[in-house]
């Protein structure tokens, strides 16, 4: 009698438990996913990189590295060029970047569907083209 009232499900650890099993769903409805350690935004993306670790292991491509970033950089322009500074304005973070075995060509790929294509992202993507003069592959 002494339990009464209370709710065993109402414990803290349990509802930590519950809420990550049932965490809420995603604005274009990704799961995250989980492969080698490593946490990914989407399933498409876990499989790509699954996809690319066995071309890695075959030789085809080196040097796999996941999430890598990129500096967004300008210049102020409204000050006198003798005090000119460069701006931090933010970071691309792509998904993959490797090295093309058979060209040695660094490759930069970032894993899309049509609705994750916003407007801030192509921007954040042209100004990093621009930047540092890369192309980014959506896969």
């Amino acid at each position: 009698m002494a339990n009464m009232g209370r709710n065993p499900t109402r414990r803290p650890d349990v509802l930590l438990a519950y809420a990550r099993l049932v965490a809420p769903r995603s604005k274009y409805g990704a799961k995250r996913t989980i492969v080698d350690g490593i946490w990914f935004d989407s399933g498409k993306e876990a499989r790509r990189y699954g996809e690319l670790r066995l071309l890695e292991k075959a030789g085809a491509i080196q040097n796999l590295e996941t999430q890598p970033q990129f500096p967004i950089d300008v210049l102020e322009l409204w000050r006198p060029q003798s005090t000119a500074r460069i701006v931090r304005c933010g970071f691309f973070t792509a998904d993959f970047r490797y090295v093309d075995a058979a060209t040695g060509e660094v490759v930069i790929e970032d894993t899309k569907s049509l609705p994750t294509k916003t407007t801030a992202y192509r921007l954040r993507k042209r100004l990093v083209e621009a930047i540092h003069g890369v192309t980014v592959n959506e896969v």
